[in-house]
């Protein structure tokens, strides 16, 4: 089913077609969800949203963009309300999964095969980048995410936030470089 007969088929409330974009698009939603709020169930609670929401208002669909460009652009915004909504609670919740008592989490590791000295220091490193994207302005992390880790070209992250290629173009210029700052100045700091 091309994109067009499948927007055709969910505006006339087809019961495959929901379906279908569900599959198609699910997991592209939930790794978007993810890069802003960085917990899986909440990405995962999301991307359901995400898709209630486009169930909605298809018929509202005017197709100036493809289906995938609105449903980032969608994700995008629950991901930012979400992350204002849970600002100040979020990091009780990352001090929770750090020492919640799921069996992952009382794993011993293989002595022979692991090394939790080279896991803490990746783990840290994560913690780090992951600090430094959150503190980038709004539009930067949304660019950043979507070019690093979706994957998207200048061309189609220009679609999804509604502006140029060379906005974009400019916007990760400054992530970098606002990314390399911080990067530089937290490591210069642990020497």
């Amino acid at each position: 089913m091309t994109e067009h007969e499948l927007i055709a088929a969910l505006q006339q409330n087809k019961s495959d077609a929901f379906g279908e974009l569900v599959e198609r698009y699910k997991d592209q939603i939930v790794s978007t969800c993810f890069n802003f709020v960085h917990n899986q169930a909440d990405a995962e609670d999301l991307a359901q949203e995400v898709f209630i929401e486009v169930f909605k208002a298809i018929e509202r669909f005017r197709g100036d963009a493809s289906i995938s460009t609105w449903l980032y652009r969608i994700a995008i915004n629950k991901s930012l309300n979400f992350v204002k909504k849970h600002k100040r609670l979020r990091w009780i919740r990352n001090l929770q999964t750090a020492f919640s008592s799921d069996e992952k989490a009382q794993e011993v590791p293989d002595a022979k095969t692991a090394d939790p000295h080279a896991d803490l220091e990746q783990s840290e490193r994560v913690r780090v980048l992951t600090n430094a994207i959150d503190s980038l302005a709004e539009n930067q992390k949304i660019a950043f995410n979507l070019s690093k880790f979706e994957g998207l070209s200048y061309k189609e992250i220009a679609k999804v936030m509604g502006t140029s290629v060379p906005a974009v173009e400019s916007l990760l210029n400054r992530a970098k470089k606002a990314l390399q700052n911080k990067l530089h100045s937290y490591y210069k700091n642990q020497i």
